[in-house]
């Protein structure tokens, strides 16, 4: 009989422990099916305090995925956290953020909200423009001013 109760005991601990776990990690925020996340836990990912966050979803196995890495790579500064999210070694995260295809690059605020976002291999240009844009707007011309008109 005492050994019944010591397990029942562990087993009531086990679940209190769980239903700790569980309630500190929020569920992730409701995305949209097929499409880049909406918003993001910023306690996901590094330097959480950063005002700006740029996230590249990869995988290992995929070579535009490889074009992309060092072109988000280099937004890292003091305001711009960046993770390299590759599905063989952060599965949880391609999973709790629902991401379906790859690459696909997120630029998120201090809040998690992504501001803009990218599926499939995305030129520099166009990445450095619109984290420039969402740091300062007005600091890039419009579209139509490239063109001749």
């Amino acid at each position: 009989m005492q050994s019944l109760s010591i397990a029942a005991l562990l087993a009531a601990v086990v679940t209190l422990v769980v239903a700790t776990l569980k309630k500190r990690r929020p569920e992730p925020p409701t995305q949209t099916p097929n499409g880049p996340p909406q918003q993001l836990d910023r306690a996901d990912f590094p330097h959480p305090d950063s005002p700006w966050l740029a996230v590249v979803f990869v995988s290992d196995t995929c070579h535009s995925c490889a074009a992309v890495v060092p072109k988000v790579e280099l937004l890292e500064s003091p305001d711009v956290a960046v993770k390299v999210a590759s599905f063989q070694a952060d599965k949880l995260l391609h999973e709790r953020y629902a991401i379906d295809s790859v690459p696909m690059t997120v630029l998120a605020d201090a809040s998690g909200e992504v501001r803009k976002a990218f599926v499939g291999p995305v030129s520099a240009t166009d990445l450095w423009a619109a984290m420039a844009e969402l740091r300062e707007p007005g600091s890039t011309p419009p579209p139509e001013a490239h063109h001749p008109g």
